[in-house]
C-alpha cells in the first residue's frame, strides 16, 4: 500500500500498488500531465523505452510519465486509438504491449499482479464495459468512406492478426464490425 497524499483518485490508486518504488515523483507529478475533468482509474509501474516510470490508466486514455532530475518523458493512448493490448507475464514481472494508432508500446518489467489486473481492465474498456468505471465518451462514429478506408482498415485488421497482436475471435468480431459498417 502507497500513501502519498495527492488527491483523491490518485490516492486511491495509489493505494492498491505494492510498491511504488521509482515512480513516486512520477505520482506526485501526475496532476501536472492530466486533462481537466480526467481522473486516475489504476496505476501500475513499468520501464518503457529508457525510463523506470509510472503506468496510469484514467477515465480518458493511458499515460506512461517518467519524470527524471534531468528529462520528463509522457507517451498519451487515447482508447479510441488503441487498437489491442497483450499481457504476458514471468514470475514477478511481466510485459503489457499496446497496439497504438499502428504503433506498439511495450511496457516491461510490470509487477506481474499489477500488469495482468490493468491488461484486463484495459481490454474491459475497448470492449465498452469496464465493471465499476462509467463508460468511455465516444463521439458517434461518422459513416466511413467507401472503398479506401475500409479497405486500409481491413489490411490492418489483417497485419495486427498475422502479427498475433489480436486473436481470430477477435479478427472475426473486427472484421464483422468494419463490414457492417458500409
Amino acid at each position: 500500500m502507497v500513501d502519498v497524499n495527492v488527491r483523491p483518485d490518485i490516492d486511491a490508486a495509489a493505494a492498491k500498488l505494492n510498491s511504488a518504488f521509482g515512480s513516486k515523483r512520477e505520482i506526485q507529478r501526475l496532476p501536472e500531465v492530466l486533462w481537466e475533468g480526467e481522473t486516475v482509474e489504476m496505476l501500475a509501474t513499468g520501464v518503457y523505452g529508457k525510463g523506470n516510470g509510472l503506468v496510469a490508466m484514467t477515465s480518458q486514455r493511458l499515460i506512461f510519465l517518467k519524470h527524471g532530475i534531468m528529462s520528463q518523458q509522457v507517451e498519451d493512448f487515447p482508447y479510441s486509438r488503441i487498437s489491442s493490448v497483450q499481457w504476458s507475464g514471468g514470475m514477478l514481472m511481466g510485459t503489457l504491449i499496446v497496439f497504438a494508432s499502428n504503433n506498439k508500446a511495450e511496457i516491461k518489467q510490470v509487477p506481474k499482479d499489477q500488469g495482468k489486473i490493468l491488461a484486463d481492465a484495459l481490454r474491459a474498456r475497448l470492449a465498452g464495459s469496464v465493471p465499476g468505471a462509467p463508460a468511455p465518451a465516444v463521439a458517434p462514429a461518422a459513416p466511413a468512406p467507401a472503398g479506401g478506408d475500409i479497405a486500409s482498415r481491413l489490411a490492418t485488421l489483417d497485419q495486427l492478426r498475422a502479427a498475433g497482436a489480436i486473436t481470430d475471435e477477435e479478427y472475426r468480431d473486427r472484421r464483422t464490425k468494419i463490414l457492417d459498417s458500409l
